[in-house]
C-alpha cells in the first residue's frame, strides 16, 4: 500500500486502478457498465466496490432519473482518484449525490460508452480484434470544428476498420450536421487523418434514436457525399449487435456488412 492508497483509506485492486483509469475514458458510468469494463460478475460485490470507492472519495456519485420514476446511480472519477491512478480528470461536474432528472451529456455520454465497451470488453466476430479507442476532448485537427464522439480501430481478415464514432440523440439540427459532413469530407481530403492515425480511409458511423432521424441524417448527408457515412439506429444495436449486417449508406436500401474492405 502506498501513501495516495492510505490517504484513500482502501486498499486499491488491480481491478480498482483499471476502473479508475477508464472513468478518464467514459468519463461517467453507472453499475452495469462498471461490471462490463472492471469484469465484476457479481452484482452484489460491484454494488459493495462502487460504494468503498465513493466512500474513500475516489469516485463521484450522482443519480439520473428514470422514466419510472425511480434513479440509478451513476459514477465519475474525483480528483483525487484521478490523481492517485494519474489520469486526467472528466467527468460531469454536478453535485455529489445530485439527482438528475433530464441531464442531455450523460445520457449522450452513456449511449457511447456502451458502444466502447461493447467493441473494446465484448464478444467479437471471428478473426476481429481489438485495436484502439480515442476519445477527443478537443477538435480532431486543427481548423476543423469537429470532436468526433470516439474513434476505432478493429482489425480483422480484410484489413482495418477505422471508424469515427456519431451517437445522434436527435437534438442537433440539420445545419449543425451539414457543417459537421463538410468538416469530415475536409479531414479526409487534406491528410491530416493520415497523417495522424496512420490510415488512409476512415468511416463515419452514424448511430441515432429512431429510424426516422437515421432518414433524416442520411439526407442532409447524401447532398454532400454518398461515401464515408454509414447509419444505423441505437436501438438496431442494443437488439441486433453491432455487426449486424443492418448497415445503411447515405443513397441507397441496401443493407451492408460492416467487415467489408472500405469504400
Amino acid at each position: 500500500m502506498n501513501g495516495n492508497e492510505r490517504r484513500s483509506g482502501v486498499v486499491l485492486q488491480e481491478r480498482d486502478r483499471h476502473l479508475l483509469r477508464e472513468l478518464a475514458v467514459l468519463r461517467v458510468a453507472d453499475r452495469e457498465l462498471v461490471k462490463t469494463v472492471a469484469g465484476f460478475g457479481s452484482t452484489t460485490r460491484v454494488n459493495l466496490r462502487l460504494l468503498a470507492l465513493t466512500r474513500a472519495g475516489l469516485l463521484r456519485r450522482f443519480f439520473l432519473g428514470t422514466n419510472g420514476g425511480g434513479s440509478k446511480a451513476l459514477y465519475a472519477l474525483s480528483a483525487k482518484g484521478a490523481m492517485l491512478v494519474g489520469v486526467p480528470q472528466r467527468g460531469p461536474r454536478r453535485r455529489e449525490n445530485q439527482t438528475l432528472i433530464a441531464d442531455f451529456f450523460v445520457q449522450h455520454q452513456i449511449a457511447v460508452n456502451e458502444i466502447y465497451a461493447g467493441l473494446r470488453y465484448g464478444a467479437l466476430p471471428p478473426g476481429v480484434a481489438f485495436g484502439r479507442w480515442v476519445s477527443f476532448f478537443e477538435p480532431v485537427a486543427t481548423g476543423l470544428r469537429l470532436i468526433p464522439d470516439g474513434y476505432f480501430e478493429l482489425h480483422h481478415p480484410m484489413g482495418t476498420l477505422a471508424a469515427f464514432l456519431e451517437v445522434d440523440l436527435g437534438n442537433e439540427h440539420r445545419k449543425v450536421w451539414a457543417e459537421k459532413v463538410k468538416n469530415y469530407l475536409q479531414l479526409a481530403l487534406s491528410g491530416n487523418y493520415e497523417r495522424k492515425f496512420s490510415q488512409s480511409r476512415f468511416r463515419a458511423l452514424v448511430l441515432a434514436n429512431s429510424e426516422r432521424r437515421v432518414a433524416s441524417l442520411r439526407k442532409v448527408v447524401a447532398a454532400s457525399t454518398e461515401k464515408i457515412f454509414w447509419f444505423r439506429t441505437l436501438e438496431s444495436v442494443h437488439q441486433e449487435g453491432f455487426f449486424a449486417p443492418l448497415w445503411l449508406r447515405p443513397v441507397g436500401d441496401d443493407k451492408r456488412q460492416l467487415l467489408t474492405p472500405i469504400s
